[in-house]
């Protein structure tokens, strides 16, 4: 049942008519509950259609960014769960850079954590955001573009690997 459930969902997000709304569902939700990757969706849609390029990219900067929002008020409603971390470097080091170091979550393993940790710190909010977006749009810009670079042969070659593996 789980399987097939996944397998719908799975079904529902690749499909072409709602490749951005994909996207958007991803990215937020990469950021905030589950570890995933959400630059296989844009390079998806983006390679299905290139002229997607801007807006896959926007939109999945729009729906990580609004994870790690997200992110940012669960530390800023988490101080009690955060008190034995509060001498750790991490803390010392984001009330020396300030919102500054929101560039950095688009690090996978680390990024959201910071946005966890900038709003436990109270970091100014709307510079926190400007930086989380700045950041996440790099990383989509950067990721895409290397992707639709590597050779189609290559993403068959990938393909048949998996469809061998699974099937």
């Amino acid at each position: 049942m789980i399987e097939n459930a996944v397998l719908w969902l799975l079904n529902v997000l690749a499909a072409p008519a709602i490749g951005l709304t994909s996207i958007f569902i991803v990215s937020f939700i990469s950021a905030t509950l589950l570890p995933l990757g959400s630059e296989p969706a844009v390079f998806a849609v983006v390679k299905a259609n290139p002229a997607m390029f801007w807006p896959a990219i926007l939109v999945g900067t729009l729906g990580n960014t609004l994870g790690g929002v997200v992110d940012y008020f669960i530390g800023y409603r988490a101080k009690i769960a955060f008190a034995k971390e509060r001498q750790s470097r991490w803390f010392g080091w984001l009330k020396k850079y300030g919102a500054k170091t929101m560039l950095l979550s688009w690090l996978p393993g680390v990024g959201d954590p910071l946005c966890t940790l900038a709003g436990w710190l109270h970091l100014p909010f709307w510079p926190s955001v400007m930086y989380m977006a700045i950041g996440k749009f790099a990383r989509y810009v950067t990721m895409t573009a290397i992707l639709l670079y590597i050779p189609d042969g290559f993403w068959k070659t990938v393909g048949d690997f998996f469809e061998r593996l699974i099937g």
